[in-house]
């Protein structure tokens, strides 16, 4: 099964969904990821509302999520899952992947303690879990081979550029 199939089958069929998700079907190119990125430990307790201010002390796949979007001029806020699949000031719900959208996978159709990873094109996504320890990208179709990440309960992409004027 392609991954395009797996993505579309695992969609909600609410109102506030897209029927199915799908790749955006031009070549890209593939979002060049910092290594200090790379390096970051995962740690659960280093959450959205945790009081740090750096990734030194590692961070949980939200938090990496965000950080990685700041670092490509997106404005994120801090928060859980369940609060981002509800957000409307910093992201959007689309049904068509772009480089720096967010995914968020489940082992159920929820978003409470879904999974975070960004879309680096190409149909790969990278993420922070505890299962790898480090940010691993993964092709799409690889967290479908994890319980935890069956589902792709949806895609939120970042709207609020940060602003470099004073």
């Amino acid at each position: 099964m392609s991954t395009q199939e797996r993505i579309g089958q695992t969609a909600l069929a609410d109102a506030n969904s897209p029927p199915e998700y799908r790749l955006d079907v031009h070549p890209m190119p593939q979002l060049e990821i910092p290594t200090r990125y790379m390096k970051v430990l995962y740690n659960g307790a280093a959450h959205p509302y945790a009081s740090l201010s750096r990734l030194d002390a590692g961070a949980n796949c939200q938090r990496f999520a965000f950080a990685l979007l700041e670092h490509f001029g997106y404005e994120m806020a801090p928060m859980r899952s369940s609060e981002l699949w509800a957000d409307r000031k910093y992201t959007r719900r689309v049904s068509r992947m772009r480089l720096c959208d967010i995914l968020m996978f489940n082992r159920e159709e929820r978003a409470w303690g879904a999974h975070l990873a960004v879309y680096v094109g190409n149909g790969r996504a990278i993420h922070l879990s505890k299962t790898v320890g480090l940010p691993a990208i993964w092709e799409l179709g690889e967290f479908a081979r994890y319980p935890r990440y069956t589902v792709l309960l949806g895609i939120k992409r970042p709207i609020l550029r940060v602003s470099l004027s004073g």
